[in-house]
């Protein structure tokens, strides 16, 4: 995040651990979660790349801004944003249909951008070391994957599928940064939601944490 702030200076949903009992799920999430990955290829992938690989088709510009603007106009972090600030916001989002059974996000691949559910649903999945797939979560309308890569530049760190098919709205690190420059304002109010949200999922993390750790 330190990357995208220092323009500015001048310079999971629910869980659903799937068909295991929840005590070995937790157990193989927390003892693999933080392996690295260092097997996979780690490469670096665009929007551009994946809509290529996973069928994509650009959804009409209007369309989309329409969705997006009511949709993030319901949320409270946006309430100070006007249905103007928010179309012009979406100005800078890539709108995209994807078929179901498509891989968005790739773990352990270097992205550079962040996906917005507008429609559909999407699996949240960790990898495991032998092939398996441990479901994190699901993410439904106005929930937002992939930004931790996005800010950092870092390895994704699960793999995110359509379960049915979904329309989705995608910001680039470049059309970010494109942002912070020519509306920093509605550029802050971005990443200060991006805050609230990786907060939020730390401290649920922390607790799935810290209520196994008390079993053991």
């Amino acid at each position: 995040m330190k990357s995208r702030l220092h323009h500015f200076a001048g310079d999971p949903p629910n869980s659903a651990p799937g068909d295991l009992p929840a005590d070995a799920a937790e157990a193989g999430f927390f003892a693999t979660q933080f392996q690295d990955g260092s097997d996979a290829a780690n490469t670096h992938t665009t929007w551009l790349a994946r809509a290529a690989q996973i069928r994509a088709e650009a959804c009409d510009a209007q369309r989309g801004a329409e969705i997006f603007t009511h949709l993030w106009g319901q949320d409270r972090h946006f309430s100070l944003l006007s249905s103007d600030d928010l179309l012009r916001m979406s100005s800078y989002l890539h709108f995209a249909s994807v078929p179901a059974n498509q891989e968005v996000i790739s773990q352990n691949e270097q992205g550079d951008y962040l996906v917005i559910v507008l429609e559909g649903a999407l699996a949240v999945d960790r990898v495991q070391p032998w092939g398996g797939r441990a479901r994190l979560a699901e993410a439904h309308v106005g929930d937002m994957l992939g930004e931790m890569s996005l800010l950092d530049a870092g390895a994704r760190f699960s793999a995110c599928t359509t379960l049915t098919p979904a329309l989705i709205a995608v910001l680039d690190a470049q059309h970010l940064d494109d942002m912070m420059a020519r509306e920093p304002r509605l550029a802050l109010a971005l990443l200060a939601s991006l805050s609230r949200r990786l907060s939020l999922r730390l401290r649920q993390v922390s607790a799935r944490l810290s209520a196994l750790l008390s079993r053991s």
